[in-house]
């Protein structure tokens, strides 16, 4: 490739990035419900938690004073709307025969999450319903909703996104246990859906391949180069199992812009530095505020306890697997990129003022953002 189309690419690609600064400013905001579904004789009762700010954009006139929290007062008056927002929009079928749902209840839960519970009734005890939840329609894209069901032989989970939106639960007519399923491959189809779920997040997050690319867009050795990607992969590794786990975990209003600002030091030291020789050391502590942005995306509900080192492990297995799959393709055309002084002296000059700015709006919109 001649290097001024090489480097028209790159530029391609950071335009496009400017482009999508409204949607990437939170990046890592990638929802995340779970729903505990139970069968007993011909009512099916759904546990559904979302996070608060998902619930806020599926019923927007809920925040009734405008503080943007949620009281119970409001939940009480917002109940008709969460009706229609949840209960219309997440059915049930028994056979042909669909079994009415009412809302049972609403309340707020630790962990920044909202709970509803739902009450569906049918006209007689199913020998399997059909569980389907539309309102992933409502909800941004990528949405993971964790479904744990239960009909009296042992709970089995299901990851639902996109069109992959319903399960089937298997009961017998009078409260009776079914057969047990076939444990392993649910736990297989959760595992690959967390998994999924992670190369997914590393793909939309923007920001932190912006990082990346940043940290090795200046070159070097190859030792080097894989030396910070190593360091960073330790670095989230670290902080993802510490917010997970409910360990610790600071604010998302105080990593996000955190973040933003090591986009836009990175674009900045790339002025001064001449290849990624013991960039690593700056690369360990910023991976590590990195890790909690991460953690967004599995922290904003609580997870059940026993769920949790499953859905860490291939989530973050899934992050890895991205994230190596675009330096794949990313480290090539830097080391092709090399050998072309032009591009290597005048280009990555221009790319890492590209990147400094995009850091500083990303900085400035998620500082407007958090006080908004």
């Amino acid at each position: 490739m001649r290097p001024r189309a090489l480097f028209a690419a790159l530029i391609t690609l950071l335009g496009a990035l400017c482009v999508l600064l409204p949607r990437v400013a939170w990046a890592h905001q990638v929802g995340l419900s779970r729903g505990e579904y139970k069968i007993d004789g011909a009512t099916l009762t759904a546990e559904i938690v979302f996070a608060r700010r998902e619930v806020l954009s599926l019923v927007r006139n809920m925040d009734e004073d405008g503080d943007g929290a949620i009281s119970p007062t409001e939940i009480q008056h917002a109940r008709e709307a969460l009706g229609r927002a949840v209960v219309e929009r997440v059915s049930v079928r028994a056979g042909e025969g669909v079994c009415p749902g009412t809302l049972d209840d609403a309340f707020l839960v630790e962990e920044d999450g909202f709970s509803l519970r739902v009450v569906y009734r049918c006209p007689a005890s199913p020998r399997a319903v059909r569980v389907r939840l539309d309102v992933l329609d409502d909800l941004p894209y990528g949405h993971r909703h964790v479904a744990r069901a239960d009909a009296g032989a042992g709970p089995t989970e299901h990851v639902l996104f996109g069109a992959n939106r319903e399960i089937g639960i298997a009961g017998l007519p009078g409260g009776a246990k079914a057969p047990a399923a076939p444990k392993a491959s649910h736990e297989n189809e959760g595992f690959f859906g967390f998994f999924r779920m992670g190369i997914e997040h590393i793909l939309f997050g923007y920001d932190h391949l912006v990082f990346l690319f940043g940290l090795v867009l200046v070159g070097g050795r190859l030792r080097a180069l894989l030396l910070v990607v190593t360091a960073f992969t330790v670095a989230h590794s670290i902080t993802l199992g510490l917010a997970v786990l409910g360990i610790w975990a600071p604010s998302g209003r105080i990593v996000e812009p955190i973040i933003a600002l090591s986009v836009a030091y990175v674009g900045v030291e790339n002025q001064l530095v001449k290849d990624a020789e013991k960039r690593w050391r700056i690369t360990f502590p910023f991976g590590l505020v990195h890790g909690f942005g991460f953690a967004g995306a599995l922290g904003e509900i609580a997870l059940p306890r026993p769920q949790i080192p499953s859905a860490l492990f291939a989530f973050n297995l899934g992050v890895e697997a991205g994230q190596l799959a675009v330096l794949a393709v990313v480290l090539p055309l830097l080391v092709t990129a090399q050998k072309r002084k032009w591009l290597t002296i005048r280009g990555v000059k221009i790319l890492s003022l590209g990147i400094a700015a995009l850091g500083l709006a990303w900085f400035v919109l998620r500082i407007v953002g958090a006080e908004a």
